[in-house]
């Protein structure tokens, strides 16, 4: 595949992770509301319009799968943390989550989104600390980097890293609209997927 992630298209949804089928290989992102999730899919693709972009939070209310190249998947999860709609939809989405990320044997990363101008929240922590507790593989992907004044770019980076207990470079730095990082973070996605 020349242009990897380029052919990604649509194909389901699902509100438990029992109505998913089969595929050889898949990540996943996850992230707080409103953190950049659609914009940044979008842009792996290099399609506008792949995944909705909304300027209401929480728009995600299912798992989302969109397939690219032979039978693998990239896999749009609910954003956690937006808590204008009720309690128990809340916990039926976090349930949702937790689900797909204990039920998948073919998932190969999930890459954690986190405002690289905010850094990480409380609630993108316990996201973290489960993974981390649960032995599932996780990457920190900050996101709209473009948002951080250039003079704080270096301090940012540390900054977030640090209450991670990461190094700064374990974190890939983003941005959607400028196109910082996309390339890269595509090949990372195209290579856990083994696409060549």
């Amino acid at each position: 595949m020349a242009q990897p992630l380029r052919d990604l298209r649509f194909l389901t949804s699902a509100s438990d992770v029992k109505q998913l089928g089969f595929c050889h290989a898949e990540v996943a992102f996850v992230g707080r509301s409103n953190v950049g999730k659609s914009s940044l899919l979008n842009a792996l693709a290099n399609q506008a319009q792949l995944a909705r972009v909304s300027k209401t939070p929480g728009r995600t209310r299912l798992i989302n799968v969109f397939l690219t190249g032979p039978d693998r998947w990239v896999v749009d999860l609910p954003g956690y943390g937006y808590a204008a709609g009720p309690k128990a939809e809340s916990a039926a989405w976090r349930g949702m989550i937790e689900g797909y990320l204990r039920g998948r044997d073919t998932l190969r990363m999930v890459f954690v989104l986190v405002d690289a101008e905010v850094g990480p929240t409380k609630l993108d922590h316990q996201m973290i600390d489960w993974l981390r507790h649960e032995a599932l593989p996780c990457r920190i992907v900050a996101t709209k980097a473009d948002q951080v004044k250039p003079s704080r770019q270096l301090a940012q980076r540390r900054d977030v890293a640090a209450s991670l207990n990461l190094q700064p470079t374990d974190i890939a730095w983003v941005s959607a609209s400028k196109g910082t990082g996309i390339v890269e973070l595509r090949r990372e996605v195209a290579d856990l997927l083994n696409l060549s």
